[in-house]
């Protein structure tokens, strides 16, 4: 059988970072003068900062540049990245994949910078950890891009990866990526509609999906309903 490998989503996956993205995004847009739409935070999960930016600019005419944006939100998120924690559930699922003997790599739609601030913060930040970032990619999720850079780098087939995510976008990434996608939305976001293919995993059982999923046996096991 062939080594397998599971690609972690990061932001809402790994780290309980969420709210601190929309705290953040928040400030920065109040600081030049507007105020986030509602339900701007259910409608950028996922979403790498540029695709951020276009959507301020379609739905409140917002006019600083990207990169303005970007500056104070950043300087924001990484004064308070400390204080992170890991998402309930993510130390035992990343401890059955070691324990499984697969390979495992992180695939973020933030910036480098910020992904570092995150690993970093929960101590996941180590010699020879693979990770993927919006700025080793031409495009973010939900294009391919990322999924297939982390498993060129693990030298493993993408038909041999399981990619866990708790956003569409990266749902819709991984599957076009030709990989087997479990979604693991937070305790909070009972409203994420992960696309058709997806493996849909309750909130407090992760390992229970990656299980089957891992296991060199041939018995036929259960596993959660397919979205």
């Amino acid at each position: 059988m062939s080594r397998k490998a599971v690609l972690f989503d990061m932001d809402g996956t790994l780290v309980d970072s969420e709210l601190l993205h929309f705290e953040t995004m928040a400030a920065a847009v109040e600081s030049f003068g507007y105020a986030l739409p509602e339900g701007f935070g259910e409608r950028i999960t996922g979403m790498a900062i540029g695709d951020c930016h276009r959507l301020l600019v379609e739905t409140i005419g917002f006019a600083p540049g990207v990169g303005e944006l970007v500056g104070r939100k950043y300087a924001a998120y990484i004064d308070r990245a400390n204080g992170l924690r890991k998402r309930a559930g993510a130390d035992a699922a990343m401890a059955f994949v070691r324990a499984s003997g697969a390979a495992m790599a992180v695939v973020s739609n933030s910036d480098r910078m910020l992904t570092s601030a995150n690993l970093s913060a929960i101590g996941l930040q180590a010699p020879g950890l693979v990770s993927v970032t919006r700025n080793d990619v031409r495009y973010g999720k939900p294009d391919p891009e990322p999924y297939l850079r982390a498993a060129w780098l693990l030298g493993i087939e993408p038909s041999d990866c399981i990619v866990v995510e708790d956003s569409a976008p990266g749902a819709y990434a991984g599957l076009a990526a030709g990989m087997t996608v479990i979604g693991w939305p937070e305790p909070h976001r009972p409203d994420i509609a992960f696309p058709a293919g997806t493996i849909v995993a309750e909130a407090d059982s992760l390992v229970a999906t990656l299980r089957p999923l891992l296991s060199n046996s041939s018995e036929t096991l259960t596993v959660p309903r397919i979205a």
